[in-house]
């Protein structure tokens, strides 16, 4: 299940992508627009810059743009940075220890192709393609 922060995370980059080129957009002028609250948002916010997906300044005249155009953004990896992998199981996680019933584990196959149509299903529609409803 895909949690709220990377839903709001979403919506939020989907929000900059609709304002201004090269313009910074504040904090509240953002959380107004999407109903959430500025204290949750600022932890989203925090991610997103932290993953070098937003630039942010403080103070007079800051807040929050794209780092790149919209179409050099996937869904994917928002939802990534916000949530973690998106590994159906714990044994394909990124860096997981190898199961020592890999070779016999009949549900593996099952599992790699679900992540694989997950994967690719995100990795696939760009921030532009969501924000056209273009996918």
């Amino acid at each position: 299940m895909i949690s709220t922060k990377a839903r709001y995370a979403l919506r939020v980059m989907t929000d900059l992508a609709g304002q201004e080129k090269n313009s910074y957009i504040p904090l509240k002028d953002i959380a107004i627009r999407q109903e959430i609250s500025e204290k949750y948002l600022e932890s989203i916010l925090k991610t997103l810059v932290k993953g070098n997906i937003l630039k942010g300044v403080r103070g007079k005249g800051g807040g929050y743009m794209l780092t790149r155009p919209p179409k050099d953004y996937t869904v994917g990896e928002i939802i990534e940075l916000t949530e973690g992998s998106l590994a159906p199981v714990a044994c394909l996680m990124p860096g997981a220890r190898s199961c020592p019933r890999r070779e016999k584990c009949a549900t593996l196959p099952l599992w790699k192709k679900y992540g694989a149509l997950t994967h690719d299903f995100f990795y696939n529609i760009t921030l532009e393609d969501l924000i056209n409803n273009n996918f």
